[in-house]
């Protein structure tokens, strides 16, 4: 029913409770698990839109000496890279916390939203497991929220995993 299940993740807590249940999902119907970051090109900084593993940095701004923040005037191209490296380090220890299962890990780039519904529909995904801060009213809709907008626009069953009350951001 199950056998290929995607996994977007941004590295955060929220991410890591969602990543549990698809896990467990993989486990029940033997499936595949596969391990999705965006690095979000609609960032005027060319960032994730995650948390850098261990660091609990965005990954948004050069924070090393001799980076520059991209956008800047004397861009410096390793401030990509940089994050590349962290969005692989994501979908790695995703992968490294599930080593009951097949996984596949993958790092793409642009709108997270829509290359998260690409990425499924390039690898006939059956059910996307994501999680979801739980916000409502006005805080939503300021920020927006990528899982929503994946439930609203996907053509595979989407389970939306809220971060719980003992959990933390």
């Amino acid at each position: 029913m199950y056998e290929q299940i995607l996994f977007p993740t941004d590295g955060s807590d929220g991410a890591d409770v969602a990543l549990e249940h698809a896990r467990d999902i993989a486990e029940t119907y033997d499936g595949t698990l596969h391990i999705l970051t965006v690095l979000d090109t609609t960032s005027p900084h060319i960032g994730m839109t995650a948390a850098g593993p261990a660091s609990g940095s965005t990954g948004m701004i050069a924070e090393e000496p001799g980076m520059a923040e991209s956008g800047m005037v004397g861009e410096d191209h390793s401030v990509q890279a940089h994050l590349r490296e962290r969005a692989e380090a994501i979908v790695d220890a995703a992968a490294d916390a599930v080593d009951t299962v097949d996984t596949v890990t993958a790092v793409e780039s642009g709108v997270p939203h829509s290359a998260i519904l690409d990425y499924a529909a390039e690898n006939d995904i059956d059910l996307v497991v994501m999680g979801t801060h739980g916000r409502t009213g006005v805080g939503r809709y300021l920020l927006g929220s990528v899982t929503e907008k994946v439930v609203r626009t996907s053509d595979v069953p989407v389970l939306t995993v809220r971060l719980g009350d003992g959990d933390t951001e």
